[in-house]
């Protein structure tokens, strides 16, 4: 295309979008689209679906145990909701120093390789253990520097 093309070009879209149903800025639909409102092709794909899961289901579980598990995982996704995170009992009450929470996630470390619990729920707790850990480091340090402070107040003022 060439300079005097391309100019031609946008006059004609510049023409075009002046004679707009709407004034610039303005929205026909101004709330806009409801929320939860579906898409006509999902309403449609969920009817075909409605009371037809159980159907589906036998169909997909006859498929796998013939040997095609891919088409009950297809299926399955779309019938089953998504496994949500499960809660866990831990015995990890009264972390009062650093050392117990260095424990602590040993603990955790043998139980992921045990696996009594998830590597997902290991790493979660590993990270709630570790900001544990860097608050008790805080602390330490502002101890520290606390007493450092001291012992130089007392030699300045002696």
């Amino acid at each position: 295309m060439t300079a005097g093309n391309q100019a031609m070009a946008s006059e004609k879209t510049g023409k075009k979008q002046d004679k707009s149903q709407w004034p610039k800025g303005v929205s026909g639909n101004p709330d806009g689209r409801p929320k939860g409102a579906k898409n006509k092709t999902t309403l449609m794909a969920q009817a075909l679906l409605d009371g037809e899961a159980e159907a589906i289901t036998r169909k997909c579980v006859e498929l796998a145990k013939n040997g095609r598990p891919v088409a009950l995982k297809l299926c399955l996704e779309r019938i089953l909701p998504p496994v949500k995170e499960r809660t866990i009992q831990l015995d990890l009450q009264g972390l009062r120093n650093l050392a117990e929470v260095i424990q602590a996630m040993g603990q955790i470390f043998e139980q992921v390789a045990d696996g009594r619990i998830g590597p997902q729920e290991g790493s979660t707790l590993m990270g709630m253990l570790a900001t544990t850990q860097k608050a008790f480091e805080t602390v330490q340090l502002e101890q520290r520097i606390a007493a450092l402070e001291a012992v130089l107040k007392t030699r300045r003022a002696s």
